[in-house]
């Protein structure tokens, strides 16, 4: 390099790591980044591709044990700091168990940490002190139903909850769609709101939506970057309760 470009150039920033693992079909990448720090980069990967429309099959294939090994292997050139499960359905679909053994499966691939959509959920659920709980999805009725027995191996008792009935194509979804299965769903008793699914986009609707719900709503891409984010010792960039709570860090490998 001439000695006259040199002059006055700093050295780039040291950028820590996040390594995500998104299903095949996953198309919001660009949410993903607006909860990072600038300094905070994201190694995105895929599942493999399936032809399965988005069914219970579909989540079972997308929290296949071969398929999250190999792909937490792909993210761990640049060594990021957590390796982040980013699929809602995926794992929550074989209950607590199955989440679980995501997590060990992503540690045991070499991940220094990791996190998953739905484990980060219950996490989140927890710091606000939530136990009861109205869903908006936009699955169809049984993988919805799922997601409901999950909450409860974990105490969560879900209050209410409504289901687009899509099979595909999910990150086409509007604010206004979401908008109004939120309105649909809320309920007196529901102490918070979970939007789920991370191809679902949510991040400029959370504060508005508990403005005017006047309770907190979780969304599935915020707690996933909020977990993985919180095992760094970070905090997420962005509105919402669950941002402002005051959260521990939290030991390698936990969710």
């Amino acid at each position: 390099m001439p000695a006259e470009l040199s002059v006055g150039l700093a050295e780039p920033a040291h950028q820590h790591g996040i390594g995500v693992v998104a299903p095949f079909d996953f198309a919001l990448d660009r949410e993903l980044w607006r909860w990072v720090p600038e300094d905070v980069s994201l190694y995105l990967t895929r599942l493999p591709f399936f032809t399965t429309p988005v069914t219970v099959e579909m989540a079972v294939a997308c929290g296949d044990r071969r398929a999250v090994r190999r792909a937490t292997r792909d993210v761990l050139t640049p060594e990021p700091a957590v390796v982040a499960y980013a699929c809602t359905s995926g794992s929550f679909v074989d209950g607590a168990a199955g989440e679980e053994v995501l997590r060990r499966t992503m540690v045991g691939a070499g991940a220094p940490a990791a996190c998953t959509t739905s484990g980060a959920l219950i996490d989140a659920l927890r710091v606000l002190g939530v136990s009861r709980l109205a869903i908006a999805t936009p699955y169809v009725e049984p993988v919805t139903r799922r997601l409901v027995g999950y909450l409860a191996e974990h105490d969560v008792r879900t209050v209410s909850c409504e289901g687009l009935g899509l099979l595909g194509n999910i990150w086409r979804v509007t604010y206004a769609e979401i908008v109004e299965i939120v309105r649909t769903v809320d309920a007196d008793d529901a102490e918070a709101l979970f939007i789920s699914c991370t191809n679902v986009p949510s991040y400029d609707l959370i504060e508005p939506l508990e403005m005017a719900l006047g309770k907190p709503v979780l969304t599935a891409n915020q707690v996933t970057m909020w977990a993985a984010l919180r095992a760094m010792g970070r905090v997420a960039v962005g509105g919402g309760r669950l941002l402002r709570a005051g959260v521990p860090h939290l030991e390698p490998g936990a969710a």
